[in-house]
């Protein structure tokens, strides 16, 4: 028995119950309807996703190769579109997920108008947009189902028993869109309160996993840019405490957190760490400033001073009142950074680097694997990165190490189109095409993600189609580039008033109104030209 067959019986019992009042009341139908909306809240989004994050986790725990994925979207028609591609050409959801982008919130969904990345937009913008990609997943799944639902009357209608049978199959075992959403709380937005806030909204609209960066929240930066001020590690635990509390107190008990350090790139920190004996946290902490020792004599008025192994230390204070770290501290502040959250309720490891290098992410990976053997990374595959450039150097390098000879090339220059169908830039992209896989299996990647992929093809797209449109093509650009391609290609959005729910909205109406329901989609419906 399958829950769809238990729907009708329990419908058909309700039926009974109420009676005649309730004759024009079809259970079938209701048992479609409740198919189309399995998930009723968000609460149960976040656990349904919470419980796939945990199975992926410990699987790749056991095997390095089964990383998973992702793309980061803006908006909830974007995230429908990419997972309803995915079941397209993969036919299973099965390790791929959603990433909201805290940039992309910033750059396009503020009433404020395009925002860098600085935590300025409305902090209500980050779960509002996690409840509209899952109001869109569903869609597309009651969009699905409505269909199989229409071949199965249709079978039913001309008596294909084997039809039928194949169908109800399809529609007892129906893969969902909905799936894991790693969602972007930059810096908490505030205090540990205003971070226990704001997680409690992002999981009740569905977010089962948060990440959370160790900035100072008033003075965040974009990941890949300069100016990052980090803060103590007592300041940062205290906000994982806080989302973890959120998920706790909403029963998500499951939940993860992604715990993001921007040490490697950040040189400054707002104030010193509270130290209480040598070694402790606040004491390692303050070990990698950048000081001078001085005497009693040499202070000044208003100096900050710390005293350690006897010695009076003078931590370099800029004019902005935040103090300096001392060069080439960052990977070992990102490792003591990780091990500490880690070891404090974080789930899951990000480390924000200047570059995708393999080697460079592994060698702290490995650092951290001493303390916690498991230590798992979400990545971030950046488009701020020239990935181009990247490999090419680092190909350039490679073939460097082996003794050969790379006189035809211009290591700075390697970029230039005039490379492109040379043999290091096919090794280049020999790297890229593999990166994923060599550095889940060497560094410890567990899931992989784009952070604003959307934001440039929805850029890129339009760029082909003003040119071409607005040029010498006119009409033929789109038809050519957009219409054709989809037909062709079996873009589901070719059909759009089916995509946008119209002959989900045919069948209630029948639903509703039997024979006397005025349906938009009869013979005169253009769409009927893309069938």
């Amino acid at each position: 028995m399958t829950t769809y067959d238990d729907d009708i019986r329990s419908v058909e019992a309700l039926k009974a119950q109420a009676g005649s009042s309730w004759d024009a009341i079809n259970p079938e139908y209701v048992a479609r309807m409740r198919a189309q909306n399995r998930f009723r809240t968000g609460l149960e989004i976040a656990q349904y996703t919470a419980d796939i994050m945990r199975r992926d986790m410990a699987e790749y725990d056991a095997d390095s190769s089964v990383y998973t994925q992702s793309l980061g979207v803006w908006h909830g028609f974007i995230g429908q579109q990419k997972l309803i591609s995915i079941k397209k050409h993969f036919k299973s959801t099965n390790k791929r997920y959603l990433y909201l982008s805290g940039w992309m919130v910033a750059a396009l969904r503020s009433e404020f108008g395009p925002l860098p990345d600085q935590s300025m937009h409305e902090k209500t913008s980050v779960p509002a947009l996690i409840e509209e990609l899952y109001t869109f997943l569903r869609q597309a799944d009651a969009r699905e189902l409505d269909l199989l639902f229409t071949k199965l009357d249709n079978a039913r209608l001309a008596g294909d028993e084997t039809a039928v049978e194949f169908i109800q199959t399809q529609i007892d075992t129906y893969e969902t869109h909905v799936v894991p959403i790693i969602a972007d709380i930059d810096a908490g937005f505030g205090n540990p309160e205003a971070t226990y806030l704001l997680a409690k909204k992002m999981i009740e609209a569905g977010a089962c996993a948060i990440q959370i960066e160790n900035q100072v929240s008033d003075e965040k930066q974009c990941g890949h840019q300069d100016g990052k001020v980090t803060v103590p590690h007592e300041d940062f635990l205290a906000k994982i405490n806080a989302v973890r509390y959120a998920f706790l107190e909403l029963g998500i008990d499951n939940g993860v957190i992604v715990a993001r350090t921007d040490s490697l790139g950040a040189g400054l920190t707002q104030k010193l760490a509270v130290s209480s004996a040598p070694g402790d946290l606040g004491d390692q902490y303050n070990s990698f400033l950048d000081v001078e020792e001085i005497s009693e004599d040499q202070l000044s008025n208003g100096d900050v001073v710390i005293k350690r192994e006897g010695k009076l230390l003078r931590p370099k204070r800029l004019a902005s009142n935040l103090y300096q770290f001392r060069a080439g501290t960052g990977e070992a502040r990102c490792v003591l950074d990780c091990v500490t959250s880690l070891q404090n309720g974080a789930d899951l490891l990000w480390i924000e680097t200047e570059k995708p290098h393999i080697a460079q992410i592994a060698g702290m990976v490995d650092e951290i694997r001493k303390e916690i053997p498991n230590a798992k990374l979400v990545y971030n595959n950046s488009p701020s990165f020239n990935w181009t450039l990247n490999f090419r150097q680092q190909a350039y390098d490679a073939l460097v190490e082996k003794g050969k000879d790379v006189s035809a090339y211009d290591r700075a220059e390697l970029m230039d189109v005039k490379y492109d169908d040379t043999e290091l830039a096919g090794l280049a992209d020999d790297m890229i095409r593999s990166f994923q896989k060599d550095s889940s299996a060497r560094a410890g990647i567990f899931h992989h993600l784009i952070t604003l992929p959307t934001y440039h093809t929805a850029a890129l797209s339009t760029d082909d189609l003003a040119k071409g449109y607005f040029g010498e093509e006119g009409m033929l650009a789109y038809v050519r580039g957009v219409q054709r391609r989809e037909i062709r290609e079996g873009i589901a959005t070719v059909r759009h008033q089916n995509m946008a729910g119209s002959d989900m909205g045919d069948n209630h109406k029948e639903y509703f109104a039997g024979d006397a329901a005025l349906k938009a989609g009869g013979a005169d419906n253009t769409m009927n030209q893309f069938s």
